[in-house]
């Protein structure tokens, strides 16, 4: 298809610019399908956009329509769709808003983030699950889903099946702690500060701390945003962790939008945008992100996945136990 297209284009084009037309053309399904995602959202209010768009992923990746050409080539651009995302998160994350949380809620982020990537790394490991998705599912638990696998995903080189794996088991594992953390936090008897700060700190996914913010009620979306972006903030050194660790890669030590990131923080934290263009890169940011969740959605086969491998399950479980019980028994210790 492409190779009749540049055949075909006018003599005054360049020779890229067919490719990159068709590239850009193969990134508006995924974001129609997030911008419907972003507008039956309010409605569902348990499913965020980009978890919608992954269904939504998923129900095409499974359905007879993946046989399509042109249905398979929606996935292509979805990629750097997501990185992009990932970059533009950093625009809604001001530095001083993270100083903001107090030294005990910066104890409680970095501790959290790196007890539960270790701890994970480790145990998977000694289950002998595959390394690369034994990192992928450290990262996504440990920082922030889907965004962190896609992260580091080209440092470790994990095969497709394994991103897909560990993606299944963020979306999983994180949407049943929307209802257990909020629940459990009234069990227990915190504080909306600290059921904010336990919530930011242990759910794996943004919009899935966005979610769980709102049924603690109050106050406490902005606070258990802003230290769950605190954690998206380590993405950055621990990408380039890995990649420095990786070997027989190309990767770099630090990917493009990694850089991206903390240029978008800087720009953020010098207050060089007004309200109404941070406005509008928030809703770009979810649309970009939930874009990526579509195509990592496409990348989803039920018969890959089915039945869940029990160690990838064990692990899982470990993971979430362990972000949530270091950040819970921190919250009681220091908030």
């Amino acid at each position: 298809m492409t190779l009749t297209r540049t055949a075909s284009a006018p003599a005054n084009q360049t020779p890229t610019s067919p490719t990159r037309r068709y590239a850009w053309g193969t990134a508006l399904p995924p974001l129609t399908a997030a911008a419907l995602a972003m507008v039956v959202a309010p409605f569902v209010p348990l499913l965020s956009p980009l978890l919608l768009a992954l269904v939504a992923g998923t129900v095409i990746a499974n359905s007879h329509f993946v046989r399509l050409s042109v249905v398979a080539d929606h996935a292509r651009a979805t990629p750097f769709l997501l990185r992009l995302g990932v970059a533009a998160l950093g625009l809604q994350l001001p530095f001083g808003d993270i100083v903001g949380i107090g030294p005990a809620g910066l104890v409680v982020i970095v501790t959290t983030v790196a007890v539960t990537f270790r701890t994970t790394l480790a145990i998977g490991r000694r289950l002998g699950l595959d390394e690369g998705f034994v990192v992928l599912l450290s990262a996504g638990f440990s920082i922030c889903g889907a965004a962190a696998i896609a992260g580091v995903q080209d440092s470790v080189r994990a095969k497709e099946k394994f991103v897909a794996l560990a993606v299944a088991m963020v979306t999983i594992f994180g949407s049943a702690m929307i209802v257990l953390v909020p629940w459990l936090a009234g069990v227990i008897g915190l504080s909306d500060h600290q059921a904010a700060i336990w919530a930011g700190a242990s759910i794996h996914e943004v919009a899935q701390v966005a979610a769980a913010g709102s049924l603690i009620g109050g106050p406490a979306v902005a606070l258990a945003m802003t230290v769950k972006l605190g954690r998206v903030a380590l993405l950055a050194p621990i990408s380039a962790l890995l990649a420095k660790g990786a070997k027989g890669t190309s990767a770099p030590l630090v990917p493009w939008f990694i850089l991206a990131f903390a240029v978008a923080v800087a720009v953020r934290s010098a207050g060089l945008l007004p309200a109404q263009v941070l406005e509008g890169t928030g809703l770009a940011t979810t649309l970009l992100l939930a874009a990526g969740m579509y195509g990592l959605g496409m990348g989803i086969r039920a018969k890959d996945l089915w039945p869940l491998p029990v160690q990838a399950l064990i692990l899982a479980t470990v993971s979430t136990l362990v972000a949530g019980g270091t950040s819970l028994a921190l919250v009681l210790a220091l908030a």
